[in-house]
């Protein structure tokens, strides 16, 4: 099931379900979707739901649909797309994917990406320091982290590179980061701070141990390491 998430200069200002065939959005208050602005036709554009996939469709607006910065007249869209209504930022969310499947991961020196099934990336760094070898060094064991809650529950994640990046880009990123001595958990990015055993991680890198809990992002990873 998709839903829109409607905003206006950062704030949220309503949530809808698509739950019908066809989903109108304008300024005209017989709309499924009202928008009371002048920059937004009185039939501005159409969700045409097809099986699993939404379309959305400019009805010749005045002003434009565009997705992602992109003037469209009539595409599918994907999940986190974002639709532009004149200053209306609507965005589009699969719910069926867990958050933890939702996740997102970045690799250093590059652009943040989506992951499908599976929700983390193992990536060792560029320009690794020189001592540390693929594997961060000999005589440490490979650890893993298991998913405790949510739809991917069991799951577990090797953690075979160096670093493994993990998180929302813009609400919370954190590293596990594979060090002769262990591996260690540090905040990256984010307001709130990610938590190990319930306690939250401060400037400083933490030390894990076999059976840490750590929480992201509203997922819970247990770290399991022989």
């Amino acid at each position: 099931m998709g839903k829109l998430v409607v905003s206006l200069d950062g704030v949220v200002i309503k949530e809808v379900q698509i739950t019908k065939d066809k989903t109108t959005l304008g300024r005209r208050p017989y709309n499924d979707i009202v928008i009371d602005n002048l920059a937004v036709s009185g039939e501005h554009a159409v969700l045409q739901m097809v099986g699993q996939d939404v379309f959305i469709e400019d009805l010749n607006s005045t002003n434009g649909t565009y997705i992602n910065g992109k003037a469209v007249k009539k595409q599918l869209l994907q999940h986190n797309d974002t639709v532009e209504i004149g200053k209306y930022k609507i965005k589009y969310l699969l719910e069926e994917a867990s958050d933890y499947e939702k996740t997102m991961v970045m690799k250093p020196g590059q652009a943040v990406g989506a992951v499908g099934q599976g929700g983390f990336s193992n990536t060792a760094p560029l320009g690794t320091p020189s001592g540390f070898g693929p594997l961060g060094g000999p005589g440490v064991p490979n650890a893993a982290i298991k998913v405790l809650n949510g739809a991917a529950a069991g799951r577990e994640v090797a953690l075979s590179k160096v670093v493994t990046t993990v998180g929302k880009p813009g609400v919370q990123v954190a590293s596990i980061t594979k060090r002769p001595g262990g591996y260690v958990f540090a905040h990256v990015e984010g307001t709130a701070r990610p938590t190990v055993n319930g306690n939250p991680v401060s400037a400083e890198p933490v030390q894990l141990k076999n059976g840490d809990v750590i929480e992201l992002a509203g997922t819970q990873m247990q770290f399991v390491q022989p």
